[in-house]
């Protein structure tokens, strides 16, 4: 039976891509496997002129071609619940016209006043919305609970970030706000804590003791595509790093939850973030690599550079790839290295964490006998991988490198899913475990802030030809301590997800 309270989406951005490409094909899915709420209407708020019907057949048109439908009778019934309301979003005083047609909405599909306000606008939105909001009651709970979704990126920079966080504030209360990162959405991720804490076999072993490093990997194939002049002003470092990244490595490190609830798990990554290592000048010119991808040919098609990239300046110092090491300073991992690495126009894309255990303490099968080591895919073919070593048919004790697998996509009559499929649906349902918290936020700037301050005016920065692994320095992070990074594309290693 579905217990979900009836409501209203009113996404403000709703002319955009974002909209368009994730966000409503994802409610679409969850309609028709029947998560959504048993009544519930979806705004679409912009500032573009659309009546209902015609902004209706625009959804249609745009679900039909990405989501590859057909006109269908189960598609009609979905965009019956989608309305428009066009909107000088900066403008205070229409805000009057939108209580108006929410009100109205309220009454036609019994939401009681429940409201999911979706920020999919440009982050110079982000305090404006809000405030304007509130001039006409629409945060107040007294008709129904509102909630507010704030995309990413959560401030500029650390100062950028708390004054973010304040305005915010100002008109809604903490447990009010969703600041999403569609990675915390992804079901590895997530499996990451069934993963660790329900397994007797792993969480003895999470440790200092038996761990010797971790790599934590993302890699994308694409360029800036046509997001040049947004990303020249962001890099990797505040794009992917600041954020994803770092949420990943909290999921990672963190110590068991007292309760699996959404404060117990966020207090222990908070704590996380609280752990880090504090890089000065003189750590980050050992431990931190950046590099900008350079032209080349790929297959016969030629990649351009980024400095050729539209909207980018063409002497650009914005870094299209970073590698760091850091370290956590606690019990449970004091000497450990987490190695991260993040970059565009590398071979593939793929999202991954690879937990390198100890060698055993003595060799007694010789000093080639292969690493142990759990390789957890978050994208694009989710599952863990575990490698180890057995001995080769024949006489003697060689040994080799093995691989027990598992994938989602093995799981018969299981439906995974999407990240925003699963945040939107957390947040009708209110549960904030996988959006993140306020003071998560500001201690990953408070780790962040002085590398950029180190490195923004002129950062060292090391050339990479697209469709590599970025620059040979990044591999010497490892190899200066006798390790490497692990290639995870099928011509280097036995993954299959990749072609070089």
């Amino acid at each position: 039976m579905n217990q979900l309270d009836n409501n209203c989406i009113a996404i403000f951005g709703a002319s955009g891509d974002l909209t368009r490409r994730k966000l409503i094909p994802a409610l679409y899915h969850l309609y028709i496997t029947e998560q959504l709420s048993a009544s519930f209407s979806i705004l679409g708020i912009s500032r573009t002129e659309y009546s209902d019907d015609a902004y209706r057949a625009r959804i249609k048109d745009a679900l039909i071609e990405s989501e590859k439908l057909e006109n269908s009778e189960q598609l009609d019934e979905f965009c019956a619940h989608i309305h428009y309301q066009s909107l000088n979003t900066a403008d205070q005083d229409s805000y009057a016209v939108l209580k108006g047609r929410l009100t109205e909405l309220s009454q036609q599909y019994d939401t009681a006043g429940n409201v999911i306000y979706y920020l999919s606008t440009p982050p110079s939105l982000y305090g404006v919305i809000p405030e304007c909001l509130a001039a006409h009651d629409l945060h107040s709970e007294k008709d129904g609970w509102k909630r507010l979704i704030v995309e990413k990126p959560f401030g500029y920079d650390k100062k950028s970030a708390v004054a973010l966080d304040k305005q915010l504030h100002r008109f809604f209360r903490e447990d009010q706000i969703y600041r999403i990162d569609h990675y915390l959405g992804k079901e590895t991720v997530q499996n990451l804590l069934v993963f660790r804490f329900s397994n007797g076999l792993f969480e003895p072993l999470w440790n200092r003791n038996y761990i010797d490093h971790v790599e934590i990997t993302s890699a994308e194939s694409i360029g800036v595509e046509e997001r040049g002049g947004y990303y020249d002003g962001a890099g990797a470092m505040r794009d992917m790093f600041q954020n994803h990244l770092l949420q990943v490595l909290g999921m990672v490190a963190m110590e068991p939850p007292a309760r699996i609830n959404s404060d117990a798990i966020r207090n222990e990554t908070f704590k996380v973030f609280q752990s880090l290592h504090p890089l000065d000048e003189t750590r980050l010119k050992e431990d931190l690599v950046l590099g900008q991808y350079t032209a080349s040919d790929i297959r016969g098609e030629h990649m351009v550079g980024y400095r050729e990239e539209h909207g980018v300046d063409e002497n650009s110092r914005t870094e299209t790839y970073v590698a760091l090491k850091l370290s956590i300073d606690n019990w449970r991992w004091n000497g450990v290295p987490f190695y991260v690495r993040t970059g565009k126009r590398l071979p593939t894309r793929v999202t991954e964490v690879v937990i390198h255990f100890k060698k055993t303490p003595h060799p007694v099968f010789g000093q080639n006998t292969p690493d142990n080591k759990l390789v957890i895919r978050i994208q694009p073919d989710e599952g863990i991988l575990m490698k180890f070593g057995l001995k080769k048919p024949g006489a003697g004790f060689e040994s080799q490198e093995v691989s027990m697998e598992f994938r989602y996509d093995s799981l018969d009559g299981t439906e995974v899913l999407t990240a925003y499929e699963r945040l939107l649906l957390d947040s009708i349902k209110g549960d904030p475990t996988l959006f993140a918290r306020s003071d998560a936020v500001l201690a990953c700037w408070d780790f962040v802030q002085p590398i950029l301050d180190i490195t923004q005016d002129n950062p060292t920065l090391y050339g990479y030809a697209c469709g590599t692994w970025g620059p040979k320095e990044a591999d010497e992070l490892l190899t200066r301590e006798g390790r490497q990074w692990r290639f995870p594309c099928k011509n280097l290693t036995d993954a299959d997800y990749c072609e070089l």
